[in-house]
């Protein structure tokens, strides 16, 4: 029953969440009566020549990359011509085109062509080949990874990966495909298949997202399929299960109002699904059938707050400050599989809000899902967390950062604790699996300090002191908690589709949940906010 109250939700999140996260409107000087003559693409390609990047690395890249087309860039916009200039519109196709993770840069602006409205659109393209060598440590832990990524195949905006992990649990070969446009204009299909030293699990989605704010429909398909040891993590030591499952889910939404600004969206979904747990080496194994059906209604207002430097380097980024509530209920009956003690109802709550001033914002964010099985006697399983972040640049050239988190889980499906490492959340300097369980909370305060934005036009520099608290344990032990404080050297890429930042971090580990010496060095992703 877990699995298929998250199955229903992530299907329909993914179709009613994904495409509300659009830019904030801008303030238009052109009135509401002027119309679109045209529309004028420029694409430039990576690099300029005259700019300061070593000239044959840039007349390289340049001569190697296959310049995104045009017809990719006005397929993605939502504006054509003949329609009414919209600024929350135009903004939102700004933002679609920065969510093709082909682009470091992209503008839109208008302008007078012989007395008439124009819309000029301005992009420059993204490094998309990528050999992919990585190394991240924390705590004496160490992960590598090697392979290939096209992320622009031929400047279609499709991308295709092959990536070979390794980390402390398990080797993986990763391959993945995303198309956003898959079959005519807005159908995107998006398909992973991991093989792994010890299973192998795929999944995929297949359809037509509410692409924007103001859409009216929207219709997805989405399944996973799997054959894998899961491993649970307990006070440092990994419990194996075996884990075998199918599940096949459908979401349809439809938006009775729906605006360049705001929507109200009504969805239903209906899963089936074979998912069964048990020890390794089981002989038969288990083979169990469900199935569940939801619906429920998203209701937004959307804001977004275009920032520099808050997680990369030298581009613009849409941070989501959305008004946002979703809310659903799914029923899993005991004639659809559900054995008595586990068959029942469920619901799910979501929300967002923030505030802003000049220089900084607020934003909250809370979840809770719950199954409520009669023949249980109460609650068979359920999550519920929360998140604030207070973010900053009113001092110059600094973000400041100050984020806290919670969580807690009942009953969990083996695999599915709070495992702090993998998520990348609290004290950073820590190593792999040393914060594990039902329960997580996480607070951090970072400083990130501008040092260089562009250097040589390939990466920005800066560094981030910082303060790492928290932990992770199970509902049947005490607190374990602890906490570093460091400083981290941050790097990031300018001139790649994506601006992610690499972080070198020291740091002196104080508390609980740590082993070794208290002084440690992390080499990661950096924290995303």
């Amino acid at each position: 029953m877990t699995r298929s109250s998250r199955a229903v939700g992530i299907a329909a999140a993914f179709l009613s969440v994904y495409p509300s996260t659009r830019l904030r409107a801008q303030a238009s000087p052109l009135g509401s009566a002027q119309t679109i003559d045209t529309i004028v693409v420029v694409n430039h390609n990576i690099f300029d020549l005259e700019g300061d990047a070593p000239g044959f690395l840039a007349r390289l890249a340049n001569r190697l990359h296959v310049t995104t087309r045009a017809g990719v860039i006005r397929r993605t916009l939502l504006v054509n011509p003949g329609d009414r200039y919209d600024s929350a519109r135009v903004a939102e196709s700004e933002r679609a085109l920065r969510w093709l993770f082909v682009f470091s840069r992209v503008r839109l602006d208008t302008t007078r062509i012989a007395g008439r409205l124009a819309l000029r659109v301005t992009t420059s393209d993204g490094w998309s080949t990528k050999p992919q060598f990585g190394y991240s440590s924390a705590g004496g832990d160490a992960t590598w990874l090697a392979g290939l990524v096209e992320e622009n195949l031929l400047g279609t905006a499709t991308a295709l990966s092959a990536v070979y992990h390794k980390t402390p649990d398990r080797t993986i070969l990763d391959f993945r495909h995303v198309n956003p446009h898959f079959f005519g204009r807005r159908t995107r299909l998006a398909a992973e298949y991991a093989s792994k030293s010890d299973g192998k699990r795929g999944v995929w989605f297949l359809g037509v997202p509410f692409f924007e704010t103001g859409a009216a429909r929207a219709l997805g398909t989405d399944g996973e399929a799997a054959s894998e040891r899961v491993l649970v993590f307990r006070d440092g030591v990994a419990d194996t299960v075996e884990h075998r499952a199918l599940r096949i889910g459908v979401t349809a939404g439809v938006a009775p109002h729906a605006t360049s600004r705001d929507f109200v969206r009504l969805w239903a979904s209906a899963l089936w699904r074979r998912e069964d747990f048990d020890s390794v080496g089981r002989n038969p194994f288990p083979r169990s059938t469900f199935g569940a059906v939801g619906g429920g209604v998203d209701v937004g207002h959307v804001r977004f707050h275009v920032l520099e430097r808050f997680n990369s380097y030298a581009r613009r980024e849409d941070v989501d400050l959305s008004q946002l509530l979703h809310a659903g209920v799914w029923a899993a009956p005991r004639a659809w599989g559900y054995p008595s003690d586990r068959a029942g109802v469920g619901a799910e709550l979501s929300g967002q809000a923030s505030a802003i001033w000049p220089g900084g914002f607020v934003v909250l964010r809370g979840a809770a899902n719950g199954v409520y099985a009669p023949g249980a006697g109460g609650l068979d399983s359920g999550r519920v967390s929360g998140a604030v972040t207070i973010a900053s640049q009113n001092l110059r050239r600094q973000m400041l950062v100050l984020h806290a988190e919670a969580g807690a889980l009942e009953r969990p499906k083996p695999g599915a604790e709070f495992d702090l490492w993998v998520l990348q959340k609290g004290p950073r300097v820590f190593g792999a699996h040393q914060l594990t369980g039902s329960r997580m909370v996480w607070l951090a305060l970072e400083d990130r300090i501008l040092v260089r934005d562009e250097l040589w036009s390939l990466v920005g520099v800066g560094i981030a002191p910082f303060f790492d608290y928290g932990g992770a344990w199970y509902a049947d032990e005490a607190a374990r908690l602890g906490g570093n404080v460091g400083l981290a050297l941050r790097m990031g890429p300018t001139r790649s589709v994506h601006g992610d930042v690499a972080e070198f971090a020291l740091g002196y580990r104080f508390g609980q949940g740590w082993t070794g010496n208290r002084w440690a060095i992390a080499v990661r992703s950096g924290v995303v906010y």
